[in-house]
């Protein structure tokens, strides 16, 4: 197949994969060549996500490598299976940032997410004007067209939590986060009220950190982890003022699970932690 000049992020997963699987196999470029009837350049296309894979061409590639893991196999032949199905989030593609899709796409795929934040509150969760504040906040400053593309982007990633099958959620919040007024006081106590009436639904668990606690495992990072279908396509996502950060191999993504299970520990239990939220909604 031709070269892609864009990979899309699941793309490049698929890729890292499959380059991941070659060198647990201990087989370099040139033999992956040899075993596959390509060449270097080939290989090097494939690894990268510039070159597209079906899912036949996966399953002969985990059979040359030896891979004889199959629920690995069979996720990673239904990614390249689904490799042109369109999405929601490809209409906005060229019209925001690569990471906010990347996001999207990551999210669409979890079996299970677990965020994490300790300035900001969940965008799964926001209220359109919540989210709107948050982004008239951008250095440099957000055009007034690209701010509302963003704000359109976060409402629509947020059906992932609604709908009949829901994904699990679990997001970890510090009091901080809960008190900073976006937008004003009374968008703030709407978007309190909001969060709290979400963290009713079954499928959605908010725990909150108080500032009782003090110091704290965690502290400063906003972490977005998905679980994947497999633990190995696990993936952590981290917010910068700057963009999107995505972190996938298995040191990390212990690090990450070890991190997020110490910040549960710290916080209030699911009860205690709406009663906190609406508490501080009613002071506003």
């Amino acid at each position: 197949m031709a070269p892609r000049n864009t990979p899309t992020g699941r793309s490049r997963r698929l890729a890292t994969e499959v380059r991941r699987m070659r060198e647990h196999a201990g087989i370099s470029i040139q033999g992956a060549a040899a075993l596959l009837g390509a060449d270097r350049t080939m290989i090097s296309n494939i690894e990268a996500g510039r070159t597209g894979l079906s899912e036949d061409r996966v399953r002969q590639i985990a059979c040359h490598y030896g891979c004889s893991d199959a629920g690995l196999i069979d996720t990673l032949a239904s990614m390249a299976a689904g490799r042109r199905a369109k999405n929601w989030w490809d209409e906005y593609r060229g019209k925001l940032p690569d990471g906010h899709l990347d996001v999207s796409e990551i999210e669409h795929y979890a079996t299970r997410i677990v965020t994490a934040q300790t300035v900001h509150l969940p965008g799964l969760f926001q209220t359109e004007d919540h989210a709107r504040a948050i982004f008239d906040f951008a250095v440099p400053p957000l055009p007034r067209l690209e701010v509302e593309l963003r704000v359109a982007h976060r409402m629509r990633r947020q059906a992932l939590v609604q709908g009949d099958r829901p994904t699990p959620y679990t997001g970890i919040i510090h009091e901080a986060a809960l008190r900073l007024e976006f937008g004003g006081r009374d968008v703030a106590r709407r978007q309190l009220e909001h969060l709290a009436a979400s963290s009713e639904r079954e499928h959605v668990t908010l725990l909150v950190i108080p500032f009782s606690v003090g110091a704290f495992h965690g502290a400063g990072q906003s972490i977005l982890y998905a679980e994947g279908p497999v633990p190995q396509l696990d993936t952590v996502q981290l917010d910068t003022s700057f963009g999107a950060q995505f972190l996938d191999a298995p040191t990390p993504l212990a690090n990450y699970r070890s991190l997020l299970d110490l910040m549960v520990r710290s916080a209030l239990p699911r009860d205690e932690s709406r009663a906190l939220i609406r508490s501080i909604a009613r002071e506003l």
